[in-house]
């Protein structure tokens, strides 16, 4: 039985445990590295705080439960490692022992024929996360859908407006988490409750949502307006509705005036959760409107619509 059917040798094992030790003084290049050879980043995180040496040695084991992709990714770890000439680190204290690290795992893995020819590796990797990215998308292509049934029913449904809000507050939250966008909850502060907080295109946006059957007031527009007024000037919100937006109420509150808010309603998260536009694009659009033209309030359905 071969190293692809059984994994990584017990010596081997030890000598990759020893070289992450060594060679990488912080934290912070062992994770970039080992990301880098296919290492999931929760399988990581699960165990970042421990030790370097004890990151690598729960790594390589939940690696062995991981069947062929588990191992594919322990074989580019050792010939990642094999490749390189000295410490990758240059805060690392004992080079030598470092060097000296890396030329006995050398020596092991070519004794032991453990060293990937270039082009198989590349192959076996490009692989690797061909079937990683098909296993994200269909999580979240189910995550979606599952979203969509959510808010169906939210639209649908009996819940009273409070009701309504609390679970839109959910609902935006598990739709960016699921678009990789970074996403904070609902929090209170000393003065006041935020319904959310996202960062994106390296802007952040507080969140106001609504889940009252009346579309919002002027007056409603502008109390959201003034919140992130009294953030730092960089700061923009946006304003999310089940009900639609209407829009002599919009003409009123922009009339003159320029604002940082962009607002998102019911049709347009239907468009977005029913998979018509991405979230992502979503929001490119409506923020190149509202910098481009004054326009707060774009309906994505005269550009992505059915």
């Amino acid at each position: 039985m071969g190293m692809a059917e059984r994994g990584l040798p017990f010596e081997i094992r030890e000598a990759v445990v020893q070289v992450c030790g060594r060679t990488f003084w912080l934290k912070d290049p062992l994770r970039v590295f080992l990301l880098g050879a296919g290492v999931p980043k929760p399988l990581y995180e699960r165990y970042a705080e421990e030790s370097k040496y004890k990151i690598a040695r729960h790594v390589l084991g939940e690696l062995d439960g991981m069947g062929e992709d588990g191992r594919a990714i322990q074989r580019r770890i050792v010939t990642e490692l094999c490749r390189l000439r000295t410490a990758p680190d240059d805060a690392v204290p004992d080079r030598d022992g470092a060097v000296r690290a890396l030329r006995y795992l050398k020596e092991l893995a070519t004794a032991q024929r453990l060293l990937a020819d270039q082009q198989r590796s590349e192959t076996e990797q490009r692989a690797l996360e061909a079937r990683q990215r098909q296993a994200a998308l269909a999580a979240r292509a189910q995550k979606m859908e599952q979203l969509c049934g959510v808010f169906a029913l939210m639209l649908n449904g009996r819940s009273d407006s409070q009701q309504r809000g609390y679970g839109l507050e959910d609902l935006l939250a598990e739709l960016f988490e699921v678009h990789d966008i970074p996403y904070r909850r609902a929090y209170r502060t000393v003065a006041e409750e935020v319904d959310g907080l996202f960062t994106f295109r390296g802007v952040d946006y507080l969140i106001e949502s609504r889940g009252r059957e009346a579309p919002p007031t002027e007056a409603d527009i502008g109390a959201f307006k003034n919140r992130v007024d009294k953030k730092l000037r960089s700061a923009r919100g946006l304003f999310v509705s089940i009900a639609t937006f209407r829009p002599d109420v919009v003409f009123e509150f922009t009339r003159g005036t320029t604002s940082n808010i962009v607002l998102l309603d019911g049709p347009d998260l239907s468009l977005i959760l029913d998979g018509h536009v991405s979230l992502v694009d979503a929001l490119d659009r409506k923020i190149q409107k509202a910098t481009e033209e004054g326009l707060i309030y774009f309906p994505l359905s005269q550009r992505f619509g059915p």
